[in-house]
Order: C-alpha cells, then sequence, then structure tokens
C-alpha cells in the first residue's frame, strides 16, 4: 500500500515583512495553537525547526516552553531541521554554516533531548553544495528543501546530493511548505492524484509565511481523508520518518553533484549594506576567537565565551534568508543594521582585549620611536602592504614636513606617507604605509622613525601621452587619463586584461528585490563616463584648486595611488587604483554615489581569454559558475581560468557575492535600485503608483578588490590564502608597549602552502580548543599542524576539498582529530 507522510508545520520568517517583535509574537500565538492541538487530536505531530524562535518562546511564554518540552517527551510535538535558523545557504561561509548548526545541535540537546537527523532549509533562495559534507559531518543524513523552486522536471524530486568531498546525503524538494486555511485537504488530494502509483511520498502542511501551522477546520477534514481512503496510507509524521523509510533504497536515487542555484538571483545584491556588514562581522569574529585563543592558551586572560556568544547569535540572526539576501522592508533593514553593529562592537572590544594582552613581552621605544605592532592571526606568513595612522608627540606648526620612516629590527623597509582619514591642515596626525612579511599566528613589531624635510614629497609618476604608466619590474598598468580605466594590466609579460577594465556598466533592472522573473540581468544601457575638470572638481569638493578628472595622489616607495572621477546622470563613482612596487596584486576601490532607478551597476573587467572558464569561492568549496552571463553567487573571490593560456585571473571582493561572466569579462554586481520587499503579484503593478517609493540602496557606498593574474595552478593554490587575509586583515595599532613580560610564542603553524584554517576557538562545552583545517583546491593535501605554545605537532592528510577538525587539549597537550558538532564520538 502506498504511503504518504504528512509534515505539519508553521513556516515563519522572524524577519520580513514584519520586524523581529511580530515575528516573536507570532511565534508565540502558532506554537500556543499548535500545543493545543497536539493535545487534543491523537497521532497528531506538530514539527518545528530554528533556535530563535523556540528562544523567544523561552523568554517571553516560559509555561509554553515548558510544555512543549513535554509534548516533545510524548512524541507529540517533533524538533526538525535544528538549525540555529534558516539561513541563506550561499552567502554565509563555510563556518557560519557550521556555527548554525553547532548552536542549534547544542540548544535542541540541552533542552529537548533532541538531535534531528535532517537538515531543513524551505525557503532558503537556492543551496550550495559546499552544505553536503557540512550537514553529512554535523550528523544529518538527509536534507529536506524546496528552492530553487522550478518544478519543470516534476514536484517532489528525490535523490542523493554528493559533496564536493564525495559526500553524500538523501535530498527531498518539496513542491511547497505550506498551505491555504481550510485548504489542507485539498492539496493532498491533488498531491495522490498527481502522484497515482507512487509508493512513498511526503507532503507538508499547515498556514505560513507569518505562522498560523494547523488549523482546527484542516485536522478535523484530513482525519476524515484518512478514514475515507483505504488505498493509501495518510499519516501524521515527521521528517526523519520519510527518510527511514526511504533509506532501504536510496542506492537508486539518481545523484546530483552540483549546487541548487540559482533563484532569485536578484538577492545576492540586494541591500548590499547588510551583505558587506554581515561580511565584516564573519571576518572580524573568526579573527578575533583566533586572537583571543592565543591569549587564552598563553594565560594572558580568560576566554570570554559568553560575549563571544553574543556576537555570533547577531551573526547567525543577520544571515537569515529574508535579512541577507535583502527581501525585507525597511524597518527590517535598519534593525538589521543594529543588530550587525552590536555584533561588531562587541567583537571590536574582545579584539582589543586580546591584541594589548598579546602586546606583552614587546620591549619599550627609544627616544623618538613611535611603535607599530600587527599582529598576524593567519598560521602562515602573510606579505603586503599594511597600515597605520598614529599622532606625533607634539604639533609641528612650522612650513615643513614630518616624514614618517619605518624599521623592522633597525633596518629600514619600504614606506611612504599618506593622506590620512583626518582634514586637520597640520603637521600632526601621520598614516604610514609599508612593505612587509608578517611573521605567523604572532605579534610584529615595527618602529616608525620622524625625518624633517622641507615639504611632502610630490609624486614623482607623471602622466605621458594621454597614459599613466606604471611597472615594478613584475607587473605593468596603464591608466588611461581621457577614460579613468585601466588599459593594461600585465604579469610577468602576460597581459590578462582588455581596454577598459574597471568600467562601470549601467544595467537594466526592475522595482523586485528577488528577481522572481529571471536568473540574468540585461541589456546593459549606459556606463560612467569620466567627468571634466571643471565637474571633476566640484563634485571632489575643490575649491581652490582645479584638477583634472584622472591624478596620481600618492606616490612613493610602497605604491602609487591613481583616482579617477566618473558619472552617469545622476550617480557618480570614484575610482581608486593602488598599485603596488612589489608584487601582481592591483587593488582598486570604488565609491558609488547611487542614485538611479530600475538600473544596477557592475564593474567590467574584460579578460584576454577566449575560452575562459568561471569559478567562485563557495561554502568550503569552489563552484564552478555560469560562463555565459547568468547571474551567479559567490563568495571572497572569483576567477577567470583559460586552458589554452595556462593562466588565471581572480578577484577578490571584501563583500560583493553577485557577478556574471559574460564575452570573457568578469563583471561583479556592486548596486541594485529596487523596492524594499516588492513582490510581484500577477499582472499588478510592482510599486504601488500613488506616491514617493524609497528604494534600496541609494547614496553613498563603497567596494574594494584585488585584482591578480598568473599562471593558473599558481593562481588558484593560492587564491584561498590571498582572499583570507584581505578580509580577516592583521590588525595594526601604534601601541607603546610597558617592555614587562615574555613574547608570546605563535599559537598555531602549517607548514604548507595551501592548506586552511578554517577556525581556531574555545569548545562551547569544556576547555579544550578547536582547530579546523580545510583543503581548497580540489587535491589531497599533507600539512603538520603545529601549535608552538603548547610545544606539540601533528601531521595532517586532507583529501580533495575535505574539511577536518581537531580538538587540542591544553591540559593534555594533545591533538585529536573530533566529529565536526564537537561531540563526544
Amino acid at each position: 500500500m502506498a504511503k504518504l507522510h504528512l509534515l505539519s508545520n508553521a513556516h515563519l520568517d522572524p524577519v520580513w515583512q514584519w520586524e523581529w517583535e511580530e515575528g516573536a509574537a507570532a511565534a508565540v500565538s502558532t506554537f500556543r495553537a499548535a500545543a493545543e492541538f497536539c493535545r487534543e487530536y491523537d497521532g497528531y505531530v506538530f514539527n518545528h525547526n530554528e533556535v530563535i524562535l523556540y528562544r523567544w518562546i523561552e523568554e517571553y511564554e516560559p509555561e509554553l516552553f515548558e510544555e512543549i518540552q513535554e509534548l516533545v517527551r510524548l512524541g507529540k510535538w517533533h524538533i526538525m531541521g535544528g538549525w540555529y535558523l534558516q539561513p541563506d545557504c550561499n552567502m554565509p561561509s563555510g563556518e557560519s554554516i557550521v556555527r548554525q548548526m553547532l548552536h542549534g545541535r547544542v540548544y535542541f540537546k540541552e533542552k529537548f533531548g533532541a538531535r534531528p537527523t535532517t537538515a531543513i532549509n524551505f525557503d532558503s533562495f537556492g543551496h550550495s553544495r559546499g552544505l553536503v559534507q557540512l550537514i553529512s559531518k554535523a550528523g544529518y543524513d538527509s536534507y529536506l528543501f524546496m528552492r530553487p523552486d522550478d518544478h519543470t522536471a516534476g514536484p517532489d524530486r528525490e535523490f542523493r546530493w554528493i559533496g564536493f568531498d564525495g559526500s553524500e546525503v538523501m535530498a527531498h524538494q518539496t513542491y511547497s511548505y505550506n498551505t491555504l486555511m481550510g485548504q489542507a485537504r485539498k492539496s493532498i488530494e491533488s498531491w495522490l492524484s498527481r502522484h497515482d502509483g507512487k509508493p512513498l511520498g511526503l507532503l507538508l502542511w499547515g498556514v505560513g509565511n507569518h505562522g498560523g501551522g494547523p488549523s482546527r477546520m484542516d485536522l478535523d477534514e484530513i482525519g476524515k481523508l484518512m478514514a475515507e481512503r483505504s488505498d493509501v496510507q495518510i499519516v501524521h509524521s515527521s521528517p526523519e520518518s520519510y527518510f527511514a523509510e526511504l533509506a532501504p533504497r536510496s542506492s537508486e536515487l539518481p545523484g546530483h553533484a552540483k549546487d541548487l542555484n540559482p533563484r532569485f538571483v536578484g538577492c545576492y545584491t540586494s541591500i548590499i549594506r547588510i551583505k558587506q556588514k554581515h561580511r565584516l562581522l564573519e571576518n572580524e569574529l573568526y579573527m578575533t576567537e583566533k586572537m583571543l585563543s592565543a591569549a587564552a592558551i598563553a594565560g594572558k586572560l580568560a576566554y570570554p565565551r559568553d560575549e563571544l556568544r553574543q556576537a555570533e547569535q547577531d551573526l547567525l540572526m543577520a544571515q537569515f534568508h529574508d535579512i541577507l539576501p535583502g527581501s525585507s522592508v525597511q524597518p527590517a533593514e535598519d534593525a538589521s543594521l543594529r543588530l550587525l553593529g552590536h555584533g561588531l562592537e562587541t567583537v571590536s572590544r574582545l579584539k582589543a582585549r586580546a591584541f594589548f594582552a598579546l602586546a606583552g613581552g614587546q620591549r619599550k621605544a627609544a627616544d623618538g620611536e613611535y611603535p607599530i605592532l600587527i599582529y598576524n592571526p593567519h598560521p602562515f606568513p602573510v606579505s603586503g602592504v599594511f597600515a597605520c595612522e598614529f599622532m606625533l608627540a607634539d604639533q609641528n606648526w612650522k612650513d615643513e614636513f614630518s616624514m614618517p620612516v619605518v624599521y623592522r629590527d633597525g633596518i629600514r623597509i619600504p614606506s611612504q606617507p599618506e593622506k590620512e582619514h583626518s582634514n586637520i591642515n597640520l603637521d600632526w596626525r601621520k598614516r604610514v604605509v609599508f612593505q612587509a612579511e608578517l611573521a605567523p599566528s604572532s605579534m610584529n613589531r615595527f618602529d616608525c622613525r620622524i625625518e624633517m624635510l622641507p615639504a611632502k614629497p610630490q609624486p614623482e609618476l607623471q602622466a605621458e601621452d594621454g597614459m599613466i604608466r606604471f611597472s615594478n619590474g613584475r607587473m605593468e598598468a596603464v591608466i588611461n587619463i581621457s577614460t579613468g580605466l585601466l588599459d593594461l594590466y600585465r604579469v610577468d609579460g602576460v597581459s590578462f586584461v582588455k581596454e577598459r577594465a574597471f568600467q562601470p556598466i549601467v544595467v537594466a533592472d526592475n522595482e523586485d528585490p528577488w528577481r522572481m522573473d529571471t536568473s540574468r540581468f540585461e541589456p546593459d544601457i549606459g556606463s560612467f563616463q569620466l567627468k571634466d575638470r571643471g565637474a571633476g572638481s566640484d563634485f571632489s569638493g575643490l575649491r581652490h584648486a582645479l584638477l583634472p578628472s584622472v591624478r596620481i595622489i600618492e606616490d612613493g616607495a610602497v605604491r602609487t595611488v591613481v583616482e579617477a572621477v566618473l558619472a552617469y546622470q545622476h550617480s557618480k563613482l570614484v575610482l581608486t587604483y593602488k598599485l603596488p612596487k612589489q608584487g601582481s596584486e592591483l587593488e582598486v576601490h570604488a565609491r558609488v554615489f547611487w542614485n538611479e532607478k530600475d538600473k544596477m551597476v557592475k564593474l567590467s573587467i574584460p579578460t584576454t581569454f577566449i575560452d575562459g572558464e568561471y569559478m567562485g569561492q563557495t561554502m568550503y568549496g569552489i563552484q564552478q559558475l555560469d560562463a555565459s552571463g547568468q547571474e551567479a553567487v559567490a563568495q571572497k573571490w572569483t576567477a577567470a581560468r583559460s586552458a589554452s593560456a595556462n593562466a588565471a585571473l581572480t578577484l577578490i571582493n571584501n563583500g560583493t557575492y553577485g557577478s556574471d561572466f559574460r564575452d570573457g569579462a568578469i563583471r561583479p554586481t556592486l548596486l541594485r535600485s529596487p523596492g524594499y520587499t516588492t513582490h510581484p503579484i500577477m499582472d499588478r503593478p510592482l510599486i504601488v503608483q500613488d506616491r514617493f517609493s524609497p528604494r534600496i540602496d541609494q547614496g553613498e557606498r563603497e567596494f574594494t578588490f584585488w585584482l591578480n593574474g598568473g599562471a593558473a595552478a599558481d593562481r588558484l593554490d593560492t587564491i584561498d590564502r590571498e582572499a583570507v587575509q584581505r578580509n580577516e586583515a592583521p590588525y595594526a595599532l601604534s601601541f607603546f608597549p610597558s617592555g614587562r613580560g615574555e613574547p608570546v610564542k605563535p599559537l598555531v603553524l602549517l607548514k604548507d602552502h595551501v592548506v586552511q584554517l578554517g577556525a581556531l576557538k574555545q569548545m562551547e562545552r569544556g576547555d579544550d580548543y578547536v582547530v579546523r583545517l580545510f583543503e581548497p583546491t580540489g587535491s589531497p593535501r599533507e600539512t603538520e599542524l603545529e601549535i608552538p605554545l603548547l610545544g606539540i605537532s601533528r601531521a595532517v592528510s586532507l583529501t580533495p576539498f575535505e574539511v577536518k577538525t581537531f580538538r587540542v587539549s591544553v591540559g593534555s597537550r594533545t591533538i585529536a582529530e573530533a566529529p565536526l558538532m564537537e561531540e563526544d564520538e
């Protein structure tokens, strides 16, 4: 006899067209009604997931919470999913997904003794393939989802989802996650009609999107249907029960070794401020955990687990699938920015605590020295350009310039002054940039001394024949002063871009933040063009000077900085190129003043590759991306690779997730201008046409990219580490140490040039520490994990894309492989 599992639930977005307070109120009323039905109807089971909702019940209605605990013990209420919430499943890092599951596992085990084995993300807008390894290692054997909800291949697909590392889970794609009030029976009958002869099925029901869940009317009608249908067994059930019956034939299911994308591609860019603050909090949180771990293991402070957990939960909440994708209302945007700000403020205070603790043992400054300390949180050396600001001991009112010069261990290193953030026009505040290599996982000491000059040195490089031509021996770049764009980028004699690289392109768009109607943005309808000298000077705020709109603003021993001012209709854009005197990495900063509607802006970087393939970083993996102009989602970097040229061009970002690859050009998406929560409904206008309608992301926004070209194998081996260096940037501060104490030994070292440190933190319970390693290239690797602070090490083997977790015991000085979820074996 055929069997249909009914999964009663109440899809409840904590935030969407409402703020979290209304979400909490809906959760309370929904759970209260569901608990009543669980008591009243024999055989009925209510299912719900998401820690955040249960935490609200626990805080605001403790008696109801205790009732739910009892219903769970009786098997009438099923804890499903078991994550902190249903996050976006493309933009959070792999480590963030680990934390979503970890905080869910810890909470539901502690409060309910529950450990679900089916992971659930009904409403998330697509799913990274990187999820598979993580949910498998977290103890899940199955995955239940809905989107991408294009059912041309038929609804209710069942398949084996295969991860980057070869992990597998059973997956079921449901047609919907809810039903309308009083329509559950009709939905069940429709399902049975469509699936006549199907031996095993699953159907989700219950009023959703703002809670509601089961109703007495629906339960009564379902009970009648169960009694009437003798040809099929219809049961109230749970995801685990359904997958337990599917498991015996799981080997017969088709395999799917790809991601589950794209869907709602506008969400890769909408409300960019939330996306950038989310990335920043991810970066700061995981870097600060490393710093605090070093200080705590060294005995310099107590590990602040509870304070970190507050910031971590701010991050997890911001990853909700209607917050991070930018599909919420404006008040929810404001609240989410406050939430992320709270997390960032918490982490900044903890990072300062760790920094000052780790500064112990540094020698006192000599007369005339301004110490600069930089903590490198990474388990490998980091080379690059570093910047730090500081105050001179006294104001200098003379017509001369105090030139900062940087030394390391008494040896002068390349350095130069640059414009400080302050606009006080006095020789007092200093910003110095310098080229250096930082020792791994430790505090690095530099000393700045002052040399007096008659005036600040002026740029030596000048434009010639309409071009600014730059070369450092390895890298050549040409910036066209007629366009403000990059006409040449050459590394070791190989050209990687065509003319007019970093052209800001304007593309047709509409009011829908999701863009439910398409998977690509087209056509291009315009571009930003260089402003003339007068307009560029006016926009730059220059009252006493008339400057060209392409100008060299810094030039010294470390880098040359070029600025260009462009415009499109009501919008302006400042491109800043930072050309290094060493190496091949070109940094580009875009400051956009966006005032368009129903349009988007992309940066176009046309490559020289005629056979370019496109790829990007995803959660603990590399995803092959569409190369025909479809909008794609990736995390800290994307890359174009040419097999015929054996070359790759990589592009790191600091908070940009959407892009496309069209006609050989990498095109990261900067900004859109849709309405807030503008949802297509039939043929009605997307936005009410009787008043002013605020649009998303109007105003000033900033973006930073790092471009680098080279041999394909070299670029793709190093890009993951470069991306983490740029995002979790070493922390620099001018600080005069006391000279007391002993320097702290490096916390962790990796003895290879590829393997990544995904996380280093104290465990959720106990005093041991977690070290998570990841192979980021798809090739097997060997490395040595060394903990110099404890005098221990361990050889590590990693299969392609493998994530491996270790437990470091400070007391016994041991390193042991451990489960992803920090549970006892």
